[in-house]
């Protein structure tokens, strides 16, 4: 008989993962703003959900508050990748402050066309989640027109005005096949409603998830690299479990990683959030690589290539601090 060679252990890494193009433009929007105008520079909420970049910002000079109102008269105040809602621009302006809006373009797309549709005096059904800073901003665009759609649950309730003027837009880091059931549901109560011009869930949650169900097929078990205030993140969990993953957990970093979620696992899949920087990732790797998981293959999904400039109030400023020739 042939002596028996032990099960390989083999890791699953999609591609993409991590940061996005809006992501990557409001960290890099404080850290420029840092070099630009020195410390300290106040950042109104997180700038991106994920722990380990607010604690690097914080090293760096960056003080996170939760409202403008804490930040002092004539500071540099930046709005974080969620944007924010008029009434919060009001206030800046009120207090002398200078801002830099790191709202993702994305978002900024979303709040665009609900100030569009208000105008035409439709009903907006945001479909998003209770509390989310994304959502709050979008809604303060026209809080008169827009009701929360949170989940399948909150179909039943809705109430409109006029079903012929009526659309849904969505908050960006949505679970796609969630959004798109509880649209579905919506048009069964309303037939006439209206989708947005364009898709409101960012390319990036759309890539993110996609590539997690391509692992999740072949793993046991995939770990999800990301904060736990972090929505996208939080689907992507969902995603794998809903995809053919025997279990799935998020962890902010490799530490978290339990040595029972490993016991009798062959293939772990990885993936990290839309706010999450890679060096992250390797770590999680190295860890697992220490229970025997050193095969390790990158699962590419879907090419991406999508850059964002920075706010524009910081690249002008950033243009007159280059001397010229």
């Amino acid at each position: 008989m042939e002596p028996q060679t032990p099960t390989s252990r083999r890791v699953l890494v999609a591609k993409p993962r991590g940061y996005c193009a809006g992501v990557d433009r409001a960290v890099v929007a404080v850290e420029k703003a840092l070099e630009q105008y020195g410390a300290p520079i106040y950042v109104r909420k997180q700038i991106v959900h994920n722990t380990h970049v607010v604690k690097t910002l914080e090293a760096r000079g960056a003080i996170f508050v939760e409202e403008t109102e804490e930040v002092p008269e004539g500071e540099i105040v930046v709005f974080s990748a969620h944007g924010v809602s008029p009434v919060v621009h009001d206030e800046a302006r009120q207090r002398g402050l200078r801002t830099i809006d790191a709202t993702c373009p994305l978002v900024t797309k979303v709040h665009n066309e609900a100030k569009r549709f208000a105008g035409q005096d439709y009903d907006i059904l945001l479909i998003g989640h209770e509390g989310h800073e994304e959502v709050e901003g979008t809604s303060g665009e026209a809080p008169d027109h827009i009701q929360l759609v949170d989940g399948l649950d909150a179909v039943g309730k809705v109430q409109v005005k006029d079903p012929s003027k009526l659309v849904w837009l969505s908050q960006t880091t949505l679970s796609v096949d969630e959004t798109t059931e509880t649209v579905a549901r919506l048009k069964e109560r309303f037939p006439t409603l209206i989708d947005p011009p364009s898709d409101d869930i960012c390319y990036a949650t759309q890539n993110r998830q996609v590539a997690v169900k391509e692992i999740a097929a072949q793993a046991e078990l995939v770990i999800v690299v990301g904060s736990e205030n972090s929505s996208n993140s939080k689907r992507l969990v969902e995603v794998a479990k809903d995809h053919g993953a025997d279990a799935s957990y998020l962890v902010d970093d490799a530490t978290l990683i339990r040595d029972e979620w490993l016991e009798g696992v062959t293939t772990v899949g990885v993936t990290s959030g839309a706010s999450v920087p890679e060096e992250l990732v390797e770590q999680v790797l190295a860890r697992l690589a220490t229970h025997g998981f050193d095969d390790v293959t990158e699962v590419e999904s879907v090419p991406e290539s999508m850059r964002f400039a920075l706010p524009h109030e910081l690249r002008k400023d950033l243009r007159a601090s280059v001397p010229s020739a």
